[in-house]
């Protein structure tokens, strides 16, 4: 298996990523998950091959990412393509018929589900791992080293003024704080907003982008930068970056998966198609080795796995689909 640190270089080159493979692998060879194989097949007998395309958040790209390259390495006859619009954008491309899975690091909202279901399409929802929305600073800033939750809401809200490190705490710098932020189609963007800003507007002075990469690169290029992001772009960069912790807890593995690092914990998601699970051999065989291998993926690349129980019972879910 390869490390994290290659599967988050593997988001910084595209926004997407097609990934396949040639071998003639059939279902039955495919049928093992201590061989690393795809883990849920429709026939012992039938070679599965086609392709599934999903797009979605770019919190949840390095996992899913990591996962179609790990499923490629089976020698599978399925590509995978992975997009990452964000959550918003991933679900209108979902509702238009455009793909088969989208990826989100949110819950789907109201309006979503009834785009999906005026467009006919039912889908299943699949918890894959939890992430910790990690607030960093550069590593120069040796004041902010631990916020409260409204020290986080003063800096993000606007209000009319150029924000100042000092306007926090009056030990800190008379300068100007640096924004970078997911953009607004991102639901770590929609995640913040509701924790944090409570549905005020954000500042206006922002640097706002889908790439995490780009906010990483920002809050690394500027001692006076504050930006968040999903826990696994942390992970990947903690040499050049210092997470700020939040109410005294910082976030780790152990504090976001008990839920101690409040309110910044969240799930990470995948929704599907129920008819390309139900109709598509290619669909059905892929998130089979996503449930089989999400737990081992999500430690890989920074985020944390789910008890397994709840990869069982996503494994419950699909077998639903099987024929």
């Amino acid at each position: 298996m390869k490390s994290w640190k290659y599967y988050l270089g593997l988001t910084a080159v595209g926004s997407a990523l097609l990934l396949g493979a040639c071998g003639g692998n059939t279902a039955e060879e495919g049928a093992s998950a201590e061989t690393g194989t795809a883990g849920a097949s429709t026939s012992q007998d039938a070679k599965v091959e086609g392709s599934v395309a999903g797009d979605g958040s770019s919190t949840v790209a390095p996992i899913m990412e990591a996962l179609v390259e790990e499923y490629t390495g089976t020698g599978t006859d399925v590509k995978v393509t992975v997009g990452v619009s964000g959550t918003g954008g991933g679900f209108e491309k979902f509702a238009a018929g455009e793909t088969k899975f989208s990826n989100a690091s949110r819950p789907i909202k109201d309006e979503e589900k009834q785009k999906l279901e005026e467009a006919g399409i039912d889908y299943t929802e699949f918890l894959l791992a939890y992430d910790g929305l990690t607030v960093a600073v550069n590593p120069e800033n040796d004041w902010a080293s631990d916020l409260t939750v409204e020290d986080l809401k003063k800096i993000w809200v606007e209000d009319g003024s150029k924000k100042k490190w000092s306007d926090i705490n009056p030990e800190w710098p008379d300068e100007e704080i640096v924004f970078y932020a997911p953009g607004t189609d991102s639901g770590t963007y929609d995640y913040f907003n509701e924790v944090i800003l409570e549905e005020e507007d954000m500042v206006k002075d922002v640097m706002l982008s889908e790439d995490d990469n780009v906010l990483v690169q920002g809050v690394q290029s500027d001692k006076n930068a504050i930006g968040f992001f999903g826990y696994a772009y942390y992970v990947a960069n903690q040499d050049s970056l210092k997470a700020v912790s939040i109410n005294g807890v910082e976030p780790n593995n152990e504090t976001i998966e008990s839920g101690e690092y409040e309110p910044l914990s969240r799930p990470l998601f995948t929704y599907v198609s129920n008819e390309a699970l139900s109709e598509d051999a290619a669909t059905y065989d892929f998130f089979g080795f996503v449930l089989d291998q999400a737990g081992d993926m999500a430690e890989s690349v920074g985020y944390v796995s789910l008890p397994e129980e709840k990869y069982e019972e996503g494994k419950e879910q699909l077998e639903q689909f099987k024929k």
